[in-house]
């Protein structure tokens, strides 16, 4: 008699018995379900498993389609396999990186011995249709480490071999699609059919492989320019070549031989040369009103924006001691204390407060108060307090003086319509954010989002006594949040910094697993979990002992000579 187990399917909470060894596909098929969008994978008793996987025991499965986090990255990961696999079927000695989220899309750094044509472009397009046209199996293997690495060492995968290395674990998974293998981290699909949308550009001296739309998987996102964007990412890998620190490999190695301290003395000068050019061009700009005679409109503001966790916060008060170094007096006003009070803030799509929407800032008495000052007048700045949710007056005066600038910090300090009764001129805008330029291996990049999500885990529990559970939770409505508030506007800034560090992962993995491990798990967010945890493993911890006081990761690890 077949043996069969019973699978808790939480998306009809009907209960499925299947045969003992069933994959998710198979069991799928059985629910009886129609997913327009998918199955492209699904959480397994809360771990997000592909649709390969096969259950031997009783457990509870809830099917994720495209518009899930998941669900976008196992398809976005494929694409990257079969972008891969086209090109190496067309190119000889070809090579290739997943480099850059960029345009609603990804860059990928291409070398097929010389210059990227329009043809090639279009070439390797007709190859992925064909291999998806095709219904080629996407084949999962476990094998030994020692074996994988076997394998991609025969294959000329430095990265992945330098990766695997250091990884410490036992066994690895890698894909094969029609002969081509390679390694990916996390869930992929069955099959190269289930691609059913995408998108391939010639774009700067590379590629840009478009993806389906996360709010509607039915299009490809809209392909936006971001050329400022894309040139910080440019300039950090120059930084990166010139220290051999492209992938987690490099850093592993890095920190096994005992040189981490180099590195980061390096990035964090590097850093703050940034910050001092930013502050270079501030004064210049100053000085040049100023010179221009009464007629002028000086340069009063300066404003800085950056999502979540970005570090907006130091990057304001370092800024503001380069100022001084070049004589131009910095006022610091947080945008925090503008919010309306509690009960006028707007709500998100599940009830909770919307502290991301730019209309839970009073922008009236913002601009009144920015007019005034401008004008030569004395105001009272309001306070904020959270614990109240109400809106005070601070009993603080303020008067802008000539050879002072306010330096205003916020996540929606360049949307236009917060500043919309200020000249243009008046203003310089800054756009920050932990761009995570290192990558696992050459096919494997690093979200952003996983970067500043970590920071903020670490901030919320240090700082406000929020579990990692709870910031888990709150995480999708502070995304959705800055692609409606932030993103959309970051090319208007005058200049951008990157706060993220090559280094930093290894240090916030020492405080931020010990959290992630206090998600149970019997709660939806352990799925986010134990994701980030996998994703740590990967890398060395480094202790923070050669971070200086002034580091921006201090805001979020402690020990900052900054007061917050």
């Amino acid at each position: 008699m077949e043996k069969t187990i019973i699978i808790r399917c939480k998306n009809n909470n009907q209960e499925i018995e299947v045969p003992v060894g069933s994959a998710l596909s198979d069991i799928y098929e059985r629910s009886g379900m129609t997913m327009e969008y998918g199955p492209v994978c699904a959480r397994v008793n809360n771990k997000v498993e592909g649709m390969h996987y096969r259950a031997y025991k009783h457990k509870d499965v809830e099917f994720l389609d495209m518009r899930s986090s998941s669900g976008s990255r196992a398809y976005t990961r494929t694409l990257f396999f079969v972008l891969c696999k086209a090109a190496h079927d067309l190119y000889d000695d070809c090579s290739l990186a997943i480099d850059i989220p960029v345009s609603n899309g990804y860059y990928v750094d291409i070398n097929i011995g010389r210059p990227v044509t329009l043809e090639d472009v279009g070439n390797i397009r007709r190859r992925m249709q064909e291999i998806i046209a095709a219904a080629m199996p996407i084949h999962r293997y476990e094998t030994t480490t020692e074996k994988a690495i076997e394998l991609f060492t025969r294959l000329g995968a430095k990265s992945k071999v330098k990766l695997l290395r250091s990884s410490g674990r036992l066994y690895t998974t890698y894909y094969d699609i029609d002969g081509y293998s390679d390694y990916y981290y996390g869930s992929m699909l069955t099959n190269t059919s289930e691609l059913y949308l995408f998108g391939l550009e010639k774009y700067f001296d590379g590629l840009l492989l478009r993806i389906p739309s996360a709010d509607h998987p039915g299009e490809l996102g809209e392909m936006t320019h971001q050329d400022k964007m894309f040139g910080i990412f440019k300039e950090h890998h120059r930084w990166q070549d010139i220290l051999g620190m492209r992938t987690v490999g490099d850093l592993n190695e890095t920190i096994a031989s005992g040189k981490s301290a180099l590195l980061i003395q390096v990035s964090e000068a590097l850093q703050e040369k940034r910050i001092a050019q930013i502050a270079d061009e501030i004064a210049r700009r100053t000085m040049i009103s100023s010179a221009l005679g009464s007629g002028s409109r000086p340069l009063r503001l300066v404003l800085i924006a950056g999502p979540s966790s970005s570090g907006k916060t130091t990057t304001c008060k370092r800024l503001s001691v380069q100022l001084l170094t070049n004589g131009v007096k910095p006022l610091n006003i947080s945008l925090d204390d503008y919010f309306v009070d509690r009960e006028q803030t707007p709500r998100d799509d599940k009830g909770d407060y919307d502290y991301e929407h730019l209309h839970a800032l009073n922008l009236e008495l913002f601009n009144q108060q920015l007019n005034a000052l401008f004008a030569g007048e004395e105001v009272e700045l309001p306070r904020y307090d959270f614990p109240t949710g109400r809106s005070t007056m601070s009993g603080k005066k303020l008067r802008l003086h000539d050879d002072e600038v306010l330096v205003v910090e916020g996540i929606h300090a360049l949307n236009p319509e917060l500043t919309s009764h200020i000249p243009a001129e008046q203003i310089f805008r800054i756009y920050a954010s932990a761009l995570t330029t290192i990558q696992l291996d050459s096919h494997n990049y690093i979200p952003t989002t996983d970067n500043r999500l970590l920071r903020r885990i670490i901030r919320d529990h240090k700082y406000r006594g929020v579990s990692a559970k709870e910031t888990i939770r709150r995480w999708p409505s502070v995304r959705a949040g800055e692609n409606r508030w932030i993103f959309p506007f970051q090319e208007n800034a005058d200049a951008m910094f990157n706060t993220a560090m090559l280094f930093e992962l290894a240090v916030i993995k020492s405080q931020a697993e010990p959290l992630l491990e206090q998600v149970r798990e019997d709660c939806p967010e352990y799925a986010e979990a134990y994701r980030l945890r996998k994703f740590l493993h990967y890398i060395l911890p480094l202790a923070d002992t050669d971070i200086p006081p002034t580091s921006l990761l201090r805001e979020f690890l402690g020990g900052s000579s900054f007061e917050y």
